[in-house]
């Protein structure tokens, strides 16, 4: 299961809830999630309540998910949401999710000096140490 991470991914949706969400259709201009996932591979992702116009309602939510099935992107940690950073109970009507590079995911991003680099007593396996050449 990588994590995959892939530029105009986005499609709709009618899911409401706090489960998976079924994937419709991708948005003019952008590819499915199935053009650039498998099953079990998971993603950063984004989810936007929308009116009729395309505006957002205000229900919004990101976080990691998995691909878990065709058209299916299941909502496995949610790291920050308009529900306080819950699972949002999305209401009827249209959504747009997105794979989408969040704030949890580019906060493992860490620019050091080869320095400081080596002076850390202990390297986190889940951030990514970006060293500048001299």
């Amino acid at each position: 299961m990588p994590l995959i991470v892939a530029d105009r991914v986005q499609e709709t949706s009618t899911t409401t809830g706090t489960g998976a969400f079924a994937l419709a259709a991708a948005v003019a201009g952008f590819r499915r999630f199935s053009a650039v996932c498998a099953v079990a591979d998971t993603c950063y992702y984004a989810i936007d309540a929308i009116d009729a116009n395309g505006n957002p309602t205000g229900e919004w939510e990101t976080g990691l998910g998995t691909y878990s099935a065709a058209n299916t992107l299941t909502r496995t940690t949610v790291h920050s949401s308009s529900n306080g950073g819950s699972a949002v109970n999305f209401s009827a009507g249209n959504k747009l999710v997105r794979i989408e590079a969040t704030a949890s995911y580019l906060g493992r991003f860490v620019t050091l000096t080869q320095a400081a680099y080596d002076a850390l007593p202990i390297k986190d396996a889940n951030t990514f140490y970006f060293i500048p050449e001299a």
